[in-house]
């Protein structure tokens, strides 16, 4: 089984709360990880800029990128949003399988749950 870790920077907690919400209800995403607290210095435009930032880390696998990916743009406030797709070269298997399942398009709810 293969998985992905696909991540984005927001503006704050609350905007990508909202969008691990859509990627979960969706079940384009098994499980998002928000991580608040980052600086991200970067050139855009010409100019040095130095943000405080959150970041998105979502659990999927490689068939539902292009959906990930899709729903994030729709949702993101940037401009250019950081979409970076992680490929995972190995993994616990139960947990890459309840990621597979939580993310398959037949699947309605599953009674596991894993963080």
């Amino acid at each position: 089984m293969a998985a992905m870790i696909v991540l984005s920077t927001f503006p704050d907690e609350e905007t990508a709360r909202n969008a691990a919400e859509i990627l979960i209800d969706k079940k384009i995403a098994a499980c998002v990880s928000i991580m608040p607290g980052l600086t991200s210095i970067y050139r855009w435009q010409g100019q040095i800029e130095n943000s405080r930032e959150v970041l998105m880390m979502a659990k999927t696998t490689p068939d539902n990128y292009d959906r990930l990916e899709s729903a994030l743009k729709a949702c993101h406030p940037y401009e250019l949003p950081e979409i970076l797709a992680v490929a995972t070269e190995c993994g616990l298997p139960d947990y890459l399988q309840w990621v597979a399942q939580e993310t398959a398009p037949d699947n309605e709810n599953s009674n596991e749950r894993l963080p």
